[in-house]
C-alpha cells in the first residue's frame, strides 16, 4: 500500500500512501534514534497542502496532526493514523540502514598495519615539523609556508584536551578558505564538521559527545553570525547548554536540559576582524600572504594544472598519508616543565589570553612529536604524560612570532597593511624621476594621490585615515577642508622597531633557557653535545 521513500534528494524526501503524498522538508536527522522529528508537507489530491513540523514519536503531536489531516481532506481518520504508522516505520528502516551504511564506512576508513607502520616511522623522524610541511606542500598547499604548517597544528590540537582555535584573515579573493579547506583535507573525515551556515540552536541539538575532539570548520563567520554565542561558549568552556520545555505523550509540559560536550577546534575565515573579536581573541588569527610573489605562486599552479602537468593522484596520496599520520596520535597529557619561565613580552595585548595560547602552541607540538618522547608515570595519580622539551619551545617561538607581533599591535591588520603600503610608496617616490625635486623630497602626501597610487577604495581609506590619525600614526601637515590636506607620517620606523622588540623578548626566553638547562646538565655531570 505505500512506496518506498524517495530520498534522491536528501533534504526534499517524497513518500506516497495510495494518493497521499508526504514530502519531508529538510531531511531527517539520522542520529538520535530517542527523536523522529521532521518538517512534513501533506498534499491529497488537488487540495491545499498542510505543512507542520512534530515529532512523529509523540503520540499527543501525531494524533492531533492526524485528526486534522483527516478533518482537512474530508477522509477516515484510521486511514490517515495507518499511513503515518507505514510512514515512520519506513523512516525508523531508513536511518537504521544509514546509521549501517555509515558504521561501514567507517570500518573500511580502518588503516593497514603496513600503513600503520609507515605513519609512526614518520612521526619518529627528525625535523618532524620541516618534513610535515614538505608534505603539506606536496599535497596541494601553495605557498602560505608558516600559515599553513600553524593550521595543521592548531587543527591536531583538537585531540588534546585544551584544543586551539584558528582564524584566516585576509581580503576577498586572497584563498582564506581554499587554504582552510586544503589543510582540513589532511585531517580524517570523520574527525570533522564542515559548516557553511547554521542557526542559532542548531549546535544544542547535537548528540551530548557528538563534537568532542571534533575540528569545526566555519567557511565564513558570516555565515554563522547567528551562533556567534554558542560558538565561543564551546571555545571558552568546552560545553554548552540549553533549558527548554517540551511536552510529554500526556501533554503535560516538562523541562529539558540539553547538554553538548566539547572540547573542539574551531576553524573560520572572514575579512572583518572588528565584527568577529570577541571570537578573534579566543583564537589564532594568521593573515594570508597578498604579496605579488605569492600571487605569481598560485597562478603558476592554476596554468600548471590547466596543462595537466600536476599529479593529482600523489596529491592524494599525500593526503591519505598525512591522514594516517593524525590517525596514529593517541591520547596523552603534556607537562611543560619550562612553562614558568616563558615570559611574554610586555607588548602583548590581554596578554592572559595569548599566555595561554602561547602555552598551549608548545603543547600541541609536543603532542605531535609524542613518539620522540618517553612516556612518564605520575607516581601521586598513576596519570601517563610526556614532557616538553626545549626544541618544542624554540619551534613554537618561530612560528608564533608573527602572531604575537601581530597581538602586540594597536593597529588592525587592514589598517596596518595600508600604512606599511603607504610607506613602501612614499620610499620609492624618492626615486622616481619623473616627479619634481621638491615632490620626490617632500614627506607631504595627500589622500587623492595615494588612492591613485595604491588604487585604494575611497571609502576603505578614510577608515584607515581616521584610525592612523586617531592613534597617532599620521598627522595633517598642512591645507584645510576647502582645499584638502596634506599629510605626514610621523613615524617610518615604528613598525621594524615593534618586530625587534618582540622577535628579541622571544629569542631571550629561549636563550636564558638553554643557558640554565646547559648548566643543570653540568651540575649533574652530563657532558654537553657541540652545538
Amino acid at each position: 500500500m505505500s512506496n518506498k521513500l524517495n530520498d534522491q534528494n536528501p533534504e526534499y524526501m517524497i513518500w506516497h500512501y495510495e494518493e497521499l503524498e508526504i514530502v519531508l522538508l529538510g531531511g531527517i536527522r539520522i542520529e538520535g534514534l530517542h527523536t523522529m522529528r521532521v518538517t512534513m508537507k501533506v498534499s491529497y489530491k488537488t487540495y491545499p497542502s498542510l505543512r507542520h513540523t512534530i515529532d512523529l514519536y509523540n503520540d499527543h503531536q501525531t494524533t492531533n496532526w492526524t485528526k486534522k489531516i483527516a478533518e482537512r481532506y474530508t477522509l477516515n481518520n484510521n486511514f490517515v493514523i495507518n499511513a503515518f504508522i507505514a510512514l515512520t516505520d519506513t523512516l525508523e528502516l531508513y536511518r537504521l540502514n544509514k546509521l549501517e551504511d555509515k558504521s561501514k564506512q567507517t570500518q573500511q576508513q580502518t588503516i593497514s598495519e603496513a600503513d600503520k607502520a609507515a605513519a609512526i616511522q614518520f612521526l619518529k623522524t627528525p625535523n618532524l615539523l620541516e618534513r610535515t610541511n614538505e608534505l603539506i606542500g606536496q599535497a596541494g598547499v601553495i605557498g602560505e609556508e608558516l600559515n599553513r604548517l600553524i593550521m595543521y597544528l592548531v587543527f591536531t590540537s583538537r585531540k588534546t584536551n585544551r584544543p586551539l582555535h584558528i582564524i584566516s584573515m585576509g581580503s576577498s579573493g586572497t584563498g582564506k578558505s581554499h587554504l582552510q579547506e586544503k589543510v582540513a583535507e589532511l585531517i580524517p573525515q570523520d574527525e570533522k564538521i564542515e559548516i557553511t551556515s547554521i542557526t542559532s540552536n542548531a549546535f544544542y541539538y547535537y548528540d551530548s559527545d557528538a563534537l568532542a575532539h571534533k575540528l569545526i570548520l566555519i567557511e565564513d563567520y558570516d555565515g554563522v553570525i547567528t551562533a556567534l554565542y554558542p560558538i565561543r561558549e564551546l571555545q571558552s568552556k568546552q560545553r554548552i547548554g540549553k533549558t527548554i520545555t517540551v511536552k510529554d505523550k500526556s501533554g503535560n509540559t516538562k523541562t529539558l536540559q540539553l547538554l553538548v560536550y566539547g572540547p573542539v577546534c574551531i576553524a573560520g575565515c572572514t575579512t572583518q576582524e572588528s565584527i568577529y573579536e570577541d571570537n578573534a581573541n579566543r583564537s589564532f588569527l594568521i593573515y594570508l600572504d597578498e604579496s605579488k610573489a605569492q600571487d605569481e605562486r598560485i597562478m603558476q599552479y592554476q596554468r600548471l594544472l590547466s596543462a595537466g602537468k600536476v599529479d593529482s593522484s600523489e596529491q592524494k596520496n599525500v593526503q591519505q598519508f598525512l591522514q594516517n599520520v593524525q590517525r596514529m596520535l593517541q591520547p596523552i597529557s603534556v607537562r611543560n616543565p619550562f612553562a614558568e619561565q616563558l615570559i611574554l613580552p610586555p607588548e602583548i595585548f590581554k596578554p592572559r589570553r595569548t599566555n595561554a595560547h602561547y602555552i598551549a602552541f608548545i603543547e600541541a607540538i609536543t603532542y605531535y612529536k609524542q613518539y620522540q618522547r618517553t612516556q612518564l608515570t605520575d607516581k601521586a595519580t598513576g596519570e601517563m604524560y610526556i614532557e616538553t622539551t626545549l626544541e618544542d619551545i624554540t619551534e613554537a617561538g618561530t612560528l608564533m612570532k608573527e602572531i604575537l607581533l601581530k597581538k602586540s599591535d594597536e593597529l588592525g591588520y587592514a589598517t596596518r597593511t595600508y600604512l606599511e603600503r603607504l610607506k613602501q610608496y612614499l620610499n620609492e617616490r624618492k626615486n622616481n624621476m619623473e616627479l619634481t625635486e621638491q615632490t620626490r623630497n617632500s614627506p607631504e602626501f595627500s589622500n587623492k594621490e595615494i588612492r591613485a597610487a595604491l588604487k585604494e577604495n575611497p571609502n576603505n581609506q578614510k577608515k584607515y585615515m581616521f584610525h592612523l590619525q586617531q592613534y597617532g600614526y599620521i598627522q595633517k601637515a598642512s591645507g584645510d577642508q576647502k582645499k584638502g590636506y596634506l599629510y605626514i607620517i610621523t613615524s617610518y620606523e615604528e613598525y621594524y622597531q615593534l618586530q625587534h622588540r618582540i622577535r628579541n623578548a622571544m629569542d631571550e626566553v629561549i636563550s636564558k633557557l638553554t643557558t640554565k638547562e646547559q648548566q643543570n646538565s653540568k651540575a649533574k655531570g652530563i657532558k654537553q653535545a657541540p652545538k
